[in-house]
């Protein structure tokens, strides 16, 4: 089982990290032709606003829900129940999410003022900012109905991890940033307004990636006529168990919409700052901690199926060092390294170098938690493989509303740095409420090894930061060459990568530490 955790995590890295690349690609793009414009704003608005229902019905609660009872009725071998359960959870699901997009089109307005208020009450008064809120509700028309491909679309995803097929799952994002990119060359450029250019390659994406994925479930066998099961007996057990989890798994994006309601009434800039930072904060956390999180939940849920606890703990100790040993020098490079990547990266066009300077501020405030948004990835499935989603839900309640006294506390005097400091506050307080429940409920206790691994962990991560501040050049970063900017930086990451290697092996790091020995 090792073997195969350690092949799945790649796999689903590789991909994931294709995606990222293509990601940042998309992002370099918005960044050059938008910069941190009220047009800007709007779209990374009108773009989250979906995105964070997506979490609820597409890989979020949905997923950590289906695919434990998925994994009970394929342990079943009885393939016509899986298909009949398959064609009831996809027709259930289709109707609810299309409903759901035609109410948020028909409703746009009334969203675009809950979520901005600020630039709602900027309309009413007759402000000239009151743009951007109309702005944001017609934006919406046209990203809200990716909503009901993208949900599509994980389930679909969902489907094929469970049968141990990644790849397919962990790629189908890049063809979201591909179309993407494609509209902002190609149509953005003839359009007044050229945001309206990226809504329509969000809408077109999400389209893509639905029916990229219909010919693996044509193959896998499970491509079959959606019908509506509300009563059905199997999906009323993945709609009991995603009740909770509707909440609980998505506080985080709760939180972020929190903070994007606050921002409405900060500076112009204040959402694509955050926005800049979070989109390289995700990229670690993609590539890493999601990547992991997807492959350790299946499995997961098998060893709970097989009544098997050594084997369930034992691999979420190894999710745990593996999060650990990636995301520490992560977190570590990104709140270093922050204003020379943004700069390095993103500076061209209208992102100016005054844009780099403040979303660097909020990178370093997010990279604190960068840690822990990964463990809660992780950390999560300890709870929904055993069917167990009140439990998370309870921490999710506990988790929002220190977030909302987080963000009075430093949204005031720091601003949108005080909102990404809040952020990363409240998921530190859902990794530690997570771990210790397991360790309470006798589920999951890191193991010595993993201490002491976690340990060398940070004794080299200090190795690599002191090098990375040792290379810190000041201000004259800033007046070379663009090439001379990307051979800095590229070269302090692959050092301190050396260093953090080279003092992980010094200090006892051996190839058992990355092995799973559960079954």
């Amino acid at each position: 089982m090792s073997g195969k955790l350690i092949r799945s995590g790649l796999v689903v890295s590789l991909m994931t990290l294709m995606s990222r690349v293509l990601g940042l690609a998309r992002d370099v793009v918005v960044a050059r032709l938008m910069g941190d414009g009220a047009a800007a704003d709007v779209f990374f608005f009108a773009n989250k606003i979906p995105n964070f229902l997506r979490r609820l019905f597409a890989e979020g609660a949905f997923a950590q829900a289906f695919i434990p009872v998925l994994t009970e009725v394929h342990q079943q071998d009885d393939r016509q129940q899986l298909r009949e359960f398959v064609a009831k959870v996809s027709g259930t699901l289709g109707a609810i999410v299309f409903v759901v997009s035609l109410l948020g089109v028909i409703a746009s307005p009334v969203l675009a003022a809950l979520f901005g208020t600020g630039w709602f009450l900027s309309w009413w008064q007759g402000d000239p900012a009151g743009e951007k809120f109309e702005l944001a509700s017609t934006m919406l028309k046209i990203t809200f109905p990716y909503l009901a491909f993208i949900s599509l679309t994980g389930l679909a995803g969902a489907i094929l991890n469970t049968l141990n097929k990644f790849a397919v799952a962990a790629f189908t994002p890049v063809l979201l940033n591909v179309c993407i990119i494609l509209f902002a060359v190609l149509l953005a450029p003839d359009m007044a307004q050229p945001a309206f250019a990226l809504a329509w390659g969000v809408f077109v994406g999400g389209i893509v990636q639905l029916v990229f994925q219909l010919p693996f479930l044509y193959r896998a066998g499970l491509l079959v006529k959606p019908r509506w099961g509300w009563h059905a007996p199997n999906v009323v057990k993945v709609r009991t168990l995603m009740i909770p989890a509707l909440f609980g798994v998505s506080v985080g994006q709760i939180n972020l919409l929190f903070d994007t309601f606050i921002a409405s009434f900060l500076m112009t800039g204040s959402i694509s700052w955050l926005y800049y930072s979070d989109r390289l904060l995700e990229f670690p956390l993609g590539l890493f901690g999601i990547a992991i999180a997807t492959v350790i939940l299946p499995t997961l849920s098998r060893n709970h199926v097989a009544k098997d606890p050594h084997a369930f703990s034992d691999n979420m100790d190894w999710a745990v060092r593996m999060v650990c040993v990636l995301g520490v020098p992560a977190a570590v490079g990104l709140g270093t390294m922050a204003e020379p990547i943004l700069t390095v990266i993103f500076q061209r066009g209208a992102f100016t170098a005054e844009t780099a300077r403040m979303a660097s501020y909020s990178l370093t405030a997010y990279s604190f938690g960068l840690l822990s948004f990964m463990l809660v990835k992780v950390l999560a499935p300890g709870f929904y493989s055993r069917q167990d989603t009140k439990t998370p839900v309870k921490f999710g309640i506990w988790c929002m509303v220190a977030n909302m006294v987080f963000n009075l506390i430093f949204a005031i005097p720091y601003g949108y740095i005080g909102l990404a400091i809040a952020t990363s506050l409240s998921a530190t307080l859902n990794a530690g409420l997570l771990y210790f429940t397991l360790h309470r409920q006798h589920v999951f206790r890191m193991s010595n090894d993993t201490v002491w691994f976690l340990i060398r962990v940070l004794v080299a991560c200090i190795a690599m930061a002191a090098v990375i501040l040792y290379r810190d050049r000041g201000d004259a970063f800033y007046t070379l060459s663009l090439l001379a900017q990307i051979e800095q930086v590229a070269t302090t990451i692959a050092l301190a990568v050396a260093v953090f290697g080279s003092a992980m092996v010094l200090i006892g790091a051996r190839p058992r530490h990355f092995r799973a020995t559960g079954g």
